[in-house]
């Protein structure tokens, strides 16, 4: 049995712990108060199996209630170019895993359901944005450096 599962409403607080933990990772900037204003609408997305929006999850395992990781992403239609010409694109924008559960191949499990996820969709490329402490890990799983800091994966 895998360790990663499909996130759902009921786990959208965690999910917001954790997309700070990832945002203070990168940003030195002062927390603003914005999880309250930004559960309803988390929760609803969580809640439609069948829409544009995934998120998968570790749970914490020493933790109970706590989630380990997670990956979020979205499918978004991109008018059809040479070699991906349905125009169906993915992209992450948020990876976390808790400090204190860092190391145990969380984030690489729940990235390979997400693409997983991806694939089943018809998205014929990823998109990604990756912190240097985290681009080790893309570049691993196939994911190739852009003249940005834009990464992308064939899919």
């Amino acid at each position: 049995m895998s360790l990663v599962r499909r996130a759902v409403p009921e786990d959208a607080g965690e999910l917001l712990r954790l997309r700070q933990v990832m945002i203070d990772a990168v940003r030195t900037e002062p927390a603003a108060d914005w999880h309250a204003e930004s559960l309803p609408g988390l929760r609803a997305r969580l809640a439609d199996p069948d829409g544009d929006f995934a998120a998968f999850v570790v749970d914490h395992p020493e933790r109970p209630g706590a989630l380990a990781a997670l990956v979020v992403g979205t499918l978004e239609y991109r008018i059809g170019r040479a070699g991906h010409p349905r125009g169906i694109a993915g992209f992450v924008f948020s990876v976390a895993t808790d400090p204190d559960a860092r190391r145990r191949g969380y984030a690489r499990a729940c990235m390979e359901e997400l693409l997983a996820w991806f694939r089943e969709r018809g998205a014929g490329y990823v998109h990604l944005t990756a912190s240097a402490e985290a681009e080790p890990l893309y570049a691993s799983m196939g994911f190739a450096r852009k003249p940005d800091p834009l990464m992308e994966l064939t899919l």
